[in-house]
């Protein structure tokens, strides 16, 4: 028997997810967790808490100094964490 309408897994995943309104959550938790990945274990060691509100990701450190370059680089940065997760989820980043 052959099937005409066949459709990747994949896709079907993703119109679901889409459906559910739960694809932005997901994305949210991937770039949280790709956090320590993309900036290292040291200054993932100076990051307290991370959490997204409202596209902007709010990053609380324990070092000045580090927050300072952060802020420097922040245009970066918000580019390679989307990049990384393969969608817009982020506009800005906050140190405290």
């Amino acid at each position: 028997m052959k099937r005409n309408n066949a459709e990747q897994i994949g896709n079907l995943v993703r119109h679901y997810l889409r459906q559910e309104c739960l694809e932005s959550p997901l994305n949210e938790r991937r770039l949280i967790s790709a956090w320590p990945e993309l900036l290292g274990p040291t200054i993932a060691a100076y990051t307290n808490q991370l959490f997204i509100k409202n596209q902007v990701l709010y990053v609380h450190l324990t070092s000045a100094a580090l927050r300072q370059e952060l802020m420097m680089g922040r245009e970066l940065l918000v580019r390679n964490l989307n990049k990384h997760v393969g969608a817009q989820v982020i506009t800005n980043i906050v140190f405290r």
